[in-house]
């Protein structure tokens, strides 16, 4: 059973993350955590705040926070009545990245599903706070769903890589069951000055050839030097429609996301969803 974690400040963008989480795990038995963290709510206004007030609005935030939940839940059995999908709601005084990690870990969540944006929703930026927080610090994979995006089967997965990290069994197996019953095209690409690859990478390399056999891979080469540009350009000029890379030391997310404040300072425009794996130790599914 795919066991899936939705952050929610309950605004659009969040329920059309939502929505696609739905439509994407329709034909599998899941079970979704629908979770909404309150902490930057209670103390939005700390210069009026007293010990007094604060007891009673953390009495008033967690009664709107569950009744929001609860809305939110019956919205998703109206619009999706899947015998397949249970629900469970999560209400928490605490901080996102903080709340997450700890569900990641108490319920062995697979996957964390949320929008790219949330209710301040600016314009000028592809990926807001909070969701970068996810996809840096919380020690799962990501699938980050841009606003307004609509619903449709994934057909080609681009996943740019060195092949220098030795990816994890677990991961791969998300991957390749996600996009499986699309008969999705997957494209490895390596971007390099050079075309050859070693051993290591060689190995790497095979390692995903077996994990994801239930697909079509083809593997890519493109020498250049600007890995964002040339994935960007390769989005737009093969019509992918989701995106996948790995958040690990020497990887090429490792330098989108720790070496600028947002992903948008370096270009990556996305207009596509963005899986992001993480790489990480945990327990076998």
């Amino acid at each position: 059973m795919r066991k899936i974690l939705i952050p929610t400040d309950f605004s659009e963008n969040a329920m059309n993350a939502i929505k696609f989480a739905m439509d994407l795990f329709k034909c599998e038995v899941s079970e979704f955590y629908i979770m909404h963290v309150y902490q930057d709510e209670i103390y939005a206004d700390e210069s009026t705040l007293t010990n007094t007030k604060l007891d009673d609005l953390k009495a008033i935030v967690s009664k709107k926070s569950e009744e929001a939940l609860e809305k939110t839940i019956a919205k998703i059995k109206a619009f999706s009545q899947n015998p397949r999908h249970t629900y469970n709601a999560i209400s928490a005084n605490n901080l996102l990245t903080e709340e997450a990690d700890k569900i990641v870990d108490d319920q062995n969540i697979d996957l964390i599903v949320m929008g790219t944006k949330g209710k301040t929703n600016d314009k000028k930026i592809t990926f807001g706070s909070h969701t970068l927080q996810v996809l840096k610090y919380v020690q799962c994979p990501v699938l980050a769903i841009p606003e307004n995006y609509k619903y449709a089967n994934p057909t080609h997965v681009l996943f740019p890589t060195n092949y220098m990290i030795p990816y994890k069994r677990r991961e791969l197996k998300l991957l390749c069951e996600m996009v499986s019953p699309f008969r999705v095209e997957l494209d490895m690409l390596y971007i390099s000055k050079s075309e050859q690859l070693s051993v290591r990478q060689q190995d790497n390399q095979n390692f995903i050839k077996e994990e994801l056999c239930k697909n079509k891979i083809n593997f890519k080469i493109i020498k250049s030097k600007h890995i964002i540009n040339t994935v960007y350009t390769y989005i737009k000029e093969n019509h992918v429609d989701m995106l996948v890379m790995v958040n690990t030391r020497h990887s090429f997310l490792e330098n989108i996301l720790f070496q600028s404040t947002t992903i948008d300072e370096l270009s990556l425009n996305l207009d596509i969803p963005f899986l992001t794996l993480q790489n990480m130790r945990r327990n076998i599914i």
